[in-house]
């Protein structure tokens, strides 16, 4: 069996479906052309590649916290699709709740778009996620992580880190700098997970991405496949070179070459975080 037929679970992509949901007045970035996405093209895209479930971010980029296109691809998914939204710092618990009741698992702070000020603020809400064991996804870059540390040791919260915590590739220190150890030190905390994603986003070499490396065996060494995902980011928005789908999938397989670590990361542990059932 190699990673086509294994079982498996996107946990970081994003819909765009601009002709039913436009985009907002004041969308920092609006995708076009290739990087414009549908449900409906995504799901045949999974259906190609033989993955059963897909975590569906609500993006920075077009939607902001309109959530109208993600909850109506959760809606039509057929328990395909789990989601994570971005919303106002003041959301209410009920406005929380309703997102959960819709097969949303949590929302999105981007501190690596917004600066580390807009998350750092953010204990009532964290809370309030941690109340109904929600996640806080949070997207750092560099060492940004060090000023978040507070916020997320005073709430309780789960975390979900993407991009492996997008750690520079070219620093000197390597996995020493500060960011990234802090990143690990989460690890023995046990309510922090960790995206196997994005590794474009952070890389200076272009795929197949080989000065990622350290940083994706470091994580898997410290956390463990129980707890971490593996994500596409799907349809790769501004993306410097091609990227496309099978060659990430063999690229998982070639950082993940024990079966039971890929199968542990890539369908175990998501099931069990996010709520999917057998499909």
């Amino acid at each position: 069996m190699n990673i086509f037929d294994e079982p498996k679970i996107d946990c970081h992509n994003h819909v765009f479906d601009p002709a039913r949901f436009p985009y907002r007045a004041d969308a920092v970035y609006c995708p076009q052309g290739q990087e414009v996405g549908t449900a409906a093209t995504f799901s045949a895209a999974l259906d190609a590649y033989g993955v059963r479930h897909a975590l569906l971010v609500g993006p920075v980029s077009g939607y902001g916290t309109d959530n109208r296109c993600l909850l109506d691809a959760l809606h039509h998914g057929e328990g395909r699709f789990k989601g994570i939204a971005m919303v106002e710092h003041d959301a209410g618990i009920a406005q929380l709740r309703a997102l959960k009741d819709a097969g949303v698992v949590g929302v999105a702070f981007n501190a690596a778009m917004d600066g580390t000020a807009a998350v750092a603020g953010a204990d009532l809400l964290f809370g309030r996620l941690a109340e109904l064991e929600m996640f806080a996804q949070i997207q750092v870059e560099g060492d940004q992580l060090t000023d978040l540390l507070g916020v997320i040791g005073r709430s309780g919260v789960r975390v979900l880190i993407d991009h492996c915590g997008r750690p520079d590739a070219a620093a000197a220190a390597g996995i020493g700098q500060a960011g990234f150890q802090a990143l690990l030190a989460l690890a023995a905390g046990g309510r922090t997970y960790v995206k196997l994603s994005g590794m474009q986003k952070y890389s200076r070499a272009g795929f197949p991405y080989p000065d990622a490396r350290p940083y994706v065996d470091a994580l898997l060494s410290a956390f463990g496949p129980d707890a971490c995902v593996w994500g596409s980011d799907w349809p790769f928005l501004r993306a410097s070179e091609r990227i496309d789908y099978g060659p990430l999938l063999k690229l998982a397989e070639q950082l993940m070459p024990d079966p039971d670590v890929r199968r542990r990361v890539m369908w175990e542990t998501p099931r069990r975080l996010f709520g999917f059932d057998e499909r």
